[in-house]
């Protein structure tokens, strides 16, 4: 149940001015569930690189109030700076994170294009992924002739924009052009070495990265070089793709780096930069102590570098999302020169600030919040977390026997009931608090007025909806908890027979966790008027309380026979 997150990194054409800044970057906030992570300005380059991340359509609603504002408060007939530029916004990048492919992202950065161009009449160029044709995907094509080479470059009918005015106006003369994208993920990861020497970790990085290093006659950095007929010198690649890199001494820490970018982390992932860069370390006589992230990394990327090490191990890949992060933390050494913090470098963790979720309390709070006063949580939160519960211990048993000693060859098998079970685990922890969130939308829906007959007929279609909701989620309670079960079956049979009672409990809670979601089915479904809607999961959810039942009595059975 993974959400959709972008993020945008628009850079702006002002570096020096503080409180235009300020103005143009604190206004991606003022849109609900967009959060501002990082403003980076440069006074040389009169250049600011913005950062923000949420659901995809909340955050093209805030790059166009931050293109909006830009073009009010930047000036590009007075603008001048080191960077190359030519728009007050003029770059605006969206990043697929989680949950969305690049494709959908394009979408989006269509979307956004369209509306900037014919909302605020700013030319629109696409490039990279969002491009519509070959050329345009090179930013430095789109760029070419800056803002100072716009008027000639709009009057050419290969140059027409993407979307906004194709000639040189008033307006444009302030506003400049902008270039909309979709592209990949870009993370700086510095890996640490156990030297001083620049020269040596520079030799490093040409080994690794994509351009190489220059050809020589004898194969030295001071040798010949070897060029071809154009008069350029001859490259050897370097060994990964989509990666840049140099070598660098870093005061501050007493050691050298390389300094790497990894351009598109689905090409080249940050644990096999790592890994090559540790072959080629050892092969020169160095040695790899650790690495730093600078700036956030998708979750994602962090949980891929967990498997990769953890199959290396052949060790279970069922195991928690928070153990996994500790697993690539210490595998890269991401710790070595500062503290890792997964809450500040994550940008999914980053997200999931606000109000506290049930499944943020303790076991005693989550208790206590329980028997309060208040309706909610109730029995529909309290089944979804029992299920919770039975599906994990089934994982537990799954990844105890993919350990078991003797058992080495049957890892992978262990590991994908494992992976099978967190991926349950995970959905219902999920319904605990939708449960309690769907009740509430009834509540809200009562709360509605009721002065007038259109208001009268709004709160009762919000009621409805709400109703049927608050059924839909403890069915999905219902049959999650019910699909879960494959897990404690397989290892009440083929998994640690120490581990049988485990087994045997994990099935059990998974049966009331059904049952109690039944009954939460049944009391909301006699309220929906649709009847038609209601019949219908009241069937599907009677056929998997009978299902769950015979499961149950086969369960008690076979562990009063091989106990």
């Amino acid at each position: 149940m993974s959400r959709q997150i972008i993020e945008c990194v628009p850079n702006i054409s002002e570096g020096r001015d503080e409180a235009k800044i300020k103005a143009i970057s604190e206004i991606v906030e003022t849109v609900d569930g967009v959060k501002l992570l990082d403003v980076d300005p440069g006074k040389a380059t009169n250049r600011t690189v913005i950062t923000f991340v949420g659901e995809p359509q909340k955050v093209i609603d805030a790059a166009f109030l931050l293109i909006k504002k830009a073009s009010e408060l930047i000036d590009m007939s007075k603008q001048t700076g080191a960077h190359p530029r030519f728009g007050a916004t003029d770059v605006c990048p969206l990043v697929p994170i989680s949950g969305i492919t690049m494709e959908e992202t394009v979408k989006y950065a269509h979307k956004l294009a369209k509306r900037v161009g014919e909302e605020l009449h700013i030319p629109i160029y696409c490039y990279e992924n969002a491009a519509q044709e070959e050329k345009r995907k090179n930013l430095a094509n789109c760029r070419s002739g800056e803002y100072e080479g716009l008027k000639e470059k709009l009057s050419n009918p290969e140059w027409k924009p993407d979307f906004g005015p194709a000639e040189y106006t008033d307006d444009v003369k302030t506003t400049g052009v902008t270039a909309i994208s979709a592209r990949d993920f870009l993370i700086a990861y510095n890996i640490n070495l156990n030297t001083t020497s620049t020269r040596r970790a520079n030799a490093i990085a040409f080994d690794i990265r994509e351009a190489g290093r220059g050809k020589t006659e004898d194969g030295t950095p001071t040798g010949k070089k070897v060029m071809d007929e154009n008069g350029v010198q001859v490259r050897i690649p370097g060994k990964l793709k989509a990666v840049k890199g140099i070598g660098w001494f870093i005061e501050e820490y007493g050691v050298a780096q390389i300094s790497y970018n990894l351009t598109n982390i689905s090409i080249t992932s940050m644990h096999e930069a790592f890994d090559e860069t540790d072959k080629a370390a050892t092969a020169r006589g160095l040695r790899v102590t650790g690495s730093e992230l600078i700036g956030l990394i998708p979750l994602q990327a962090m949980l891929d570098c967990a498997d990769y090490y953890l199959i290396k191990q052949e060790r279970s890949l069922g195991c928690s999302e928070s153990e996994k992060i500790k697993i690539a933390i210490k595998s890269l050494g991401l710790d070595e020169l500062k503290p890792f913090n997964p809450q500040e470098k994550i940008i999914e963790y980053m997200l999931d600030g606000g109000s506290k979720k049930l499944v943020d309390f303790d076991l005693k709070d989550f208790a206590d919040e329980t028997a309060g006063e208040s309706m909610a949580p109730g029995g529909g939160s309290i089944a979804a977390y029992v299920g919770t519960l039975g599906v994990a211990l089934g994982t537990m048993v799954a990844n105890l026997s993919g350990h078991k000693s003797g058992w080495d060859d049957r890892w992978e098998e262990f590991s994908q009931w494992a992976v099978k079970g967190q991926a349950y685990k995970d959905t219902l922890l999920h319904l605990v608090d939708e449960d309690t969130n769907a009740f509430n939308k009834i509540i809200d829906g009562f709360r509605m007025p009721k002065s007038s007959e259109a208001e009268k007929a709004a709160r009762l279609e919000a009621i409805e909806e709400a109703t049927k909701y608050a059924t839909e989620v403890p069915f999905k309670v219902m049959e999650t908890a019910y699909q879960s079960m494959e897990v404690a079956k397989a290892m009440l049979t083929d998994g640690m027979q120490s581990s049988l009672s485990d087994s045997a409990v994990g099935i059990l809670c998974a049966k009331t966790a059904v049952t109690g979601a039944y009954f939460n089915v049944k009391i909301n479904a006699k309220d929906i008027k649709d009847r038609v809607f209601a019949e219908d999961l009241l069937t599907r959810g009677e056929e998997i309380y009978q299902k769950t039942i015979a499961i149950e009595a086969e369960t008690i059975a076979h562990f009063n026979a091989n106990i």
